[in-house]
């Protein structure tokens, strides 16, 4: 009852995955502040320090074996979160209890752990990522050959097909994930830098021998699965990290948001919709809706994620000297919310990407409602090509498309301009060769064969990457 009374995120209670939210839990990140301490013990012991393997095996012991309540009833006495977590492990780990730590300061724990968050966060992202990409993928590939109305500006344009709008989607998406990519190809741990950056404390453990200092941060990182650590730093890595990574995931709502919004509208054209359940309801005043509710969640979310990656960009501007603690409070809301909403972006576009409906009957009858009008150039041509005058000829399909479109607008008749032009004896055509052209597939241009190119030189590298397996939504709806 008790916790009615609170406030709880739903990004924890209706968005956000079991995975993506261990991540960013409690239990993660002190465990792995224990495996970044077992680290740092084992690499000062390799470099001469005296710490025995009885004190390393004593922390492995208790590694993921946290005793929270000795911590929490430590902390209502020190007010501080790291060192009341070194007492409670110490308490654990008697014999170990006067190395942990040592040479560090806190953000050697807080620091580093939210780079390992960032990493194993990012790579969950990619995998989800890939999933949508690989529904995408047979999604184009299944309806690469059937055309469809393209639009510019929201009105009817030239034709393309369903798969190649498909792959319009895909390329968005593949954008984000080349770019979160390279943002964890460039990811370093903080490592050991000490209060300003300096390293000055290990200096002094190690007798001002550089070389152990340097060789001390190239373990930990090895140790931790990272390529190094950064160069140089104040206290805190840089939180320009931050904001690198959250422009990534801005990236990815956008293109999820853009997905979404164009699946509104096509709903709308009743052309195509997102999954509908046998019991869903759609409106509780209107029983015969079929709002498109995941599509609208997905652009709701994404709005907040490419509002929040604004926070990171302005904590990393406002870092005074060597660091200030005012990027904390912000960086752990923002940075963890964004990482969830990101991944409840992506179960609900994988949710509706695995089973799109295409009402094939609706798209050819829009189709052949425009058709007319873009069958018109061919005939043109064709026209010119048997003797006809160009200038007079497109004067008259001017005339005859003006007056196609009035009937169609303000009368309700059925678009008439392809039989006013087969019957017009200026045209050397006859009324079948006419509609010989208003076949769609003559329309699309390159799109089908695009389809398949793109599927097999981007598509696929990316999958073979990422992909891990069927992902399966967390959505009931």
């Amino acid at each position: 009852m008790e916790e009615r009374k609170k406030y709880i995120s739903p990004l924890s209670t209706r968005y956000a995955s079991n995975e993506m939210q261990y991540i960013f839990s409690s239990d993660f990140k002190f465990k792995t502040w224990r495996r970044l301490w077992i680290s740092l013990a084992k690499a000062e012991k390799e470099l001469g320090l005296n710490i025995s393997a009885e004190q390393i095996a004593e922390l492995e012991r208790f590694k993921d074996d946290v005793n929270y309540d000795v911590a929490q009833e430590r902390e209502k006495v020190v007010k501080h979160d790291v060192m009341s977590h070194i007492y409670a492990y110490g308490k654990q780990c008697p014999k170990a209890e006067p190395i942990i730590h040592l040479g560090a300061t806190s953000c050697y724990v807080g620091d580093n752990t939210d780079v390992i968050i960032i990493k194993e966060a990012s790579e969950l992202v990619m995998s989800k990522c890939a999933q949508v990409l690989k529904n995408l993928s047979e999604f184009s590939l299944r309806y690469k050959d059937m055309p469809c109305l393209g639009y510019t500006h929201l009105q009817p344009a030239q034709l393309t097909t369903v798969g190649k709008r498909a792959t319009l989607w895909m390329q968005e998406l593949i954008y984000d994930v080349e770019e979160l990519e390279f943002r964890l190809s460039k990811l370093r741990l903080l490592g050991s830098k000490g209060t300003t950056g300096t390293q000055a404390s290990f200096m002094e453990l190690f007798e001002n021998d550089e070389s152990k200092v340097k060789k001390m941060e190239e373990l930990i990182a090895a140790d931790m699965g990272f390529e190094g650590c950064v160069a140089v730093s104040g206290q805190t890595y840089s939180r320009k990290t931050d904001a690198y990574f959250l422009s990534a995931l801005s990236g990815i709502a956008q293109s999820a948001y853009k997905f979404a919004n164009d699946l509104r509208i096509l709903q709308s054209f009743e052309e195509m919709e997102e999954p509908f359940g046998k019991s869903q309801i759609g409106s509780s005043a209107m029983p015969y809706k079929r709002n498109p509710m995941r599509s609208e969640r997905i652009c709701a979310l994404a709005r907040y994620v490419i509002c929040d990656a604004l926070n990171p960009a302005v904590t990393a501007s406002t870092q005074w000297l060597e660091r200030t603690l005012d990027d904390s409070a912000n960086k752990r809301i923002s940075v963890a919310e964004a990482f969830l909403a990101v991944d409840a972006i992506l179960n609900i576009y994988i949710n509706v990407t695995s089973d799109m409906v295409v009402y094939d009957k609706v798209i050819a009858r829009r189709v052949m409602e425009k058709l007319p009008y873009m069958a018109t150039e061919n005939i043109l041509m064709e026209s010119v090509k048997r003797g006809g005058n160009r200038q007079q000829l497109h004067e008259k399909i001017r005339e005859y498309s003006h007056k196609a479109t009035y009937a169609v607008k303000m009368e309700g008749k059925a678009n008439n301009l392809i039989e006013n032009i087969a019957a017009d004896l200026d045209f050397p055509m006859n009324e079948e060769e006419i509609k010989e052209q208003l076949n769609p597939k003559l329309y699309v241009g390159r799109a089908p064969s695009q389809t398949v190119e793109f599927n097999e030189e981007v598509v696929k590298p990316v999958l073979e990457k990422y992909y891990k397996g069927e992902i399966k939504s967390v959505l009931s709806v």
